[in-house]
């Protein structure tokens, strides 16, 4: 027997045990003991997953919406208690204040030296980023840095926790465009998806941190976070709230980023499950080339060329669609691998 058993102070815990569990209690944990080792009795000693926090806040000629953003994040993340915290903004070729009021509210300020694109700036931010998760949210000040505190919670959970609008609170346009999105991201991904396109959201810093190359410089990055990160295997939970009205003009233009909408559509679709696209069009011309076929045997008593076309073109896209699956496949291949949960 090791002589570890027989310490004084061990044998006194084990003989309390009983009596400590009859009355609900658990044994007093040593001075020396690691956090780690507190987590399996719950409560105020278990450690969590969140640690190291940075907030990536991208922003462009955001002089009058930035200065109280920032003062409900740092309320935010002083809240929250996590030990490691700091706050980046992304000035993205801003012709105003943004950078300035940045600086003055304590951030770190990383400056474009003309304007790149939202998500180049998300993208910036992201690489600066030192904390093993990262929260996103637009210095518009449409996203409220007080829903950190559930989003934190969920973080227990997720590998990342999108903040959903449920397709509510912008413009109607915009409100339809989005749920569009959501009806066939949920197609694709197989899974129902209430907000593809919010830019407020916490994720783990390293997942993303291998995604950054395949993040558009656009406002479309958003989904290419939670297509990828539902396509390699990740967690995503999603956090409802209200979005809030932003001051000064948006720099979403409607018709400019609204021609995109079907090439991203597209790319969503052939990029991230290509046979939930292909496989369809393939039945449907496949269909098309039967019943033509009967048509014409039964009026003309022939096999004509449009029936052979179609079915031709059938078996066509269903071998581009399982190409296109492999080449998939490829490419998210070293998504899934094991990061080393916290």
């Amino acid at each position: 027997m090791s002589a570890d058993l027989l310490r004084p102070d061990l044998v006194t815990r084990i003989d309390r045990l009983p009596a400590l569990m009859a009355v609900g209690e658990k044994p007093a944990v040593p001075a020396g003991s690691s956090p780690a080792a507190t987590s399996a009795g719950g409560g105020e000693g278990l450690r969590r997953r969140v640690q190291r926090l940075s907030v990536v806040v991208p922003a462009r000629n955001e002089e009058a919406n930035l200065e109280p953003l920032l003062k409900e994040v740092h309320d935010a993340l002083a809240a929250s208690g996590v030990p490691f915290r700091e706050v980046i903004v992304v000035d993205d070729g801003s012709t105003d204040a943004t950078p300035t009021i940045a600086e003055r509210a304590g951030s770190k300020v990383v400056r474009h030296a003309e304007p790149l694109g939202n998500g180049a700036a998300v993208k910036r931010g992201i690489r600066e980023a030192k904390g093993d998760w990262i929260l996103l949210l637009d210095g518009d000040g449409q996203h409220p840095p007080h829903e950190l505190a559930a989003m934190l919670a969920m973080a227990e959970r997720y590998d990342m926790v999108v903040a959903s609008r449920g397709g509510r609170g912008g413009k109607l346009h915009r409100n339809l465009a989005n749920r569009t999105y959501n009806a066939l991201a949920s197609y694709v991904s197989q899974r129902r998806i209430p907000d593809l396109t919010s830019g407020f959201r916490l994720v783990r810093a390293d997942v993303v941190k291998d995604l950054v190359w395949l993040l558009p410089n656009t406002f479309s990055y958003p989904t290419t976070i939670t297509m990828s990160m539902l396509r390699g295997g990740w967690s995503v939970g999603f956090h409802p709230f209200q979005v809030r009205q932003r001051k000064g003009k948006s720099h979403v233009r409607l018709f400019a980023d609204g021609s995109r909408f079907f090439l991203i559509i597209l790319r969503i679709a052939t990029m991230f499950a290509p046979l939930r696209v292909f496989l369809p069009a393939s039945l449907l011309t496949a269909g098309l080339g039967l019943a033509w076929y009967l048509h014409t045997w039964w009026t003309e008593g022939r096999l004509t060329n449009m029936a052979v076309l179609l079915m031709t073109q059938a078996g066509l896209l269903f071998a581009l669609g399982l190409i296109a699956e492999q080449i998939a496949a490829l490419r998210f291949q070293n998504l899934s691998r094991d990061h080393g949960r916290d």
